[in-house]
């Protein structure tokens, strides 16, 4: 497995066919197809895994940590997503998950659902202070997120500045261990992913200073080695590990964030087109009568990453089930940990980026945004993909930065007809 984490994705060339599928439905417009195979521009990519989820060839593939790492450490803390208890069939307690990860050679598990929990507490306070421009975006899909970054500057005093959940479990597990008197070179941190945005996201350590997971693992190949472990637990095996409650767990599934707000004038939106269709609704200011937008790159939620192994209807449906077995969160979650407010907001603002900047020098940059403007008036503006851009405006600019010729080949097809 490659780990460039600056490449939540790359590409088996030897399985792709320039098929164009991936190049249409990305929503940055990030990958070219060029002499038959895909390639991706990095630097746009926000990890929200449509390419692996659409290719019919199997040819985009995920980065992600193997599970052999973690031999890596001497004291090894599992971080499991909320959407991973939605993977297994028939299960009847979240305990049997957590002890079957200790099974595998885990020291210890940490529930991301409580970190969750403490999330939902906070920004119930931070709702409170009323110190928040409504409507309050939630940061807590990193996709999402670096989607904002990127294309939506306008909505930055919207956003959330509170730590993904991941981000506060890690934390908080690696605190822990540290004051039972574990060194903390011997400690290593690993997140079980339901996608590749979050990989991303904990490598680089977004709204932190730096990383407090040391390793992303992928849902599909921990369950993978989880299946043969449980079915060996008996019932009277079991510890009485887990400490989420049902709200916690909610978050596996879209509106799961919003609900755990208690504020009834709430959107939850997933899917990537729908969530950009959302957010250029806040931008013209036409979503004016809601407080908290949760939005979700994939649908469903969490629970339909492209790393997850179940079907995500199935997959929430099994939550909703395992939520009715779970004991309602606590009102007063944060006086568990009696950590200040600050502990659980973001350590260091995420910054923007602006990947349209056709050039750093400004006077540059407006003269190519003119080339590009005329070239794309002698386009035929079809989006056709045939010259391996997803869009005319795309073509126009490649040609402008000089990564292609200016050659349109739809157009040259139809003047070569017309002579015929």
């Amino acid at each position: 497995m490659e780990n460039n984490y600056f490449h939540t994705v790359f590409l088996d060339a030897d399985k792709c066919k320039g098929c164009v599928t991936c190049m249409k439905r990305c929503p940055t417009e990030a990958i070219r197809v060029r002499n038959g195979k895909a390639s991706v521009f990095y630097d746009r990519c926000i990890g929200c895994g449509e390419c692996v989820r659409l290719c019919p060839s199997h040819a985009k593939l995920a980065s992600y940590d193997s599970f052999d790492t973690i031999n890596d450490f001497k004291y090894k803390i599992a971080l499991p997503a909320p959407s991973l208890y939605g993977q297994f069939n028939n299960l009847t307690d979240v305990n049997y998950v957590l002890n079957g990860l200790l099974a595998l050679g885990f020291d210890e598990v940490f529930e991301v659902g409580r970190g969750a929990e403490y999330a939902s507490a906070v920004t119930k306070i931070i709702f409170d202070q009323n110190k928040v421009k409504y409507p309050v975006i939630s940061t807590a899909c990193p996709a999402v997120l670096e989607l904002i970054l990127s294309r939506y500057h306008n909505l930055k005093d919207n956003l959330l500045n509170i730590l993904a959940p991941v981000d506060i479990s890690a934390k908080l597990a690696r605190d822990k261990a540290i004051k039972r008197g574990i060194p903390p070179e011997d400690i290593g941190v690993y997140f079980i992913s339901p996608c590749p945005a979050k990989v991303y996201a904990l490598k680089l350590g977004v709204g932190v200073n730096k990383p407090y997971v040391d390793r992303v693992l992928s849902t599909g190949e921990v369950y993978m080695k989880l299946v043969p472990a449980m079915n060996k637990l008996e019932p009277s095996d079991l510890k009485p590990l887990s400490k989420m409650g049902n709200l916690g767990l909610h978050w596996a599934t879209s509106g799961g964030e919003a609900t755990a707000t208690f504020r009834s004038k709430y959107l939850a939106a997933d899917g990537i087109e729908n969530v950009k269709h959302i957010l250029d609704g806040l931008e013209d200011n036409t979503l004016t009568e809601v407080d908290f937008i949760e939005l979700d790159a994939c649908a469903g939620g969490c629970v339909g990453g492209v790393l997850n192994v179940e079907n995500p209807f199935v997959a929430k449906a099994r939550i909703r089930q395992l939520r009715m077995k779970l004991p309602a969160t606590s009102s007063n979650i944060l006086a568990d940990e009696g950590k200040p407010l600050s502990y659980y907001v973001w350590e260091d603002e995420p910054q923007f980026k602006n990947f349209d900047k056709l050039d750093e020098n400004r006077l540059s940059a407006m003269q190519k945004l003119m080339e590009v403007e005329n070239l794309l008036n002698t386009l035929p503006q079809y989006d056709c993909g045939m010259c391996g851009a997803p869009s005319c405006r795309a073509f126009a600019e490649d040609v402008v930065s000089g990564i292609v010729s200016d050659k349109c080949p739809r157009l040259d097809t139809e003047v070569k007809n017309e002579t015929k």
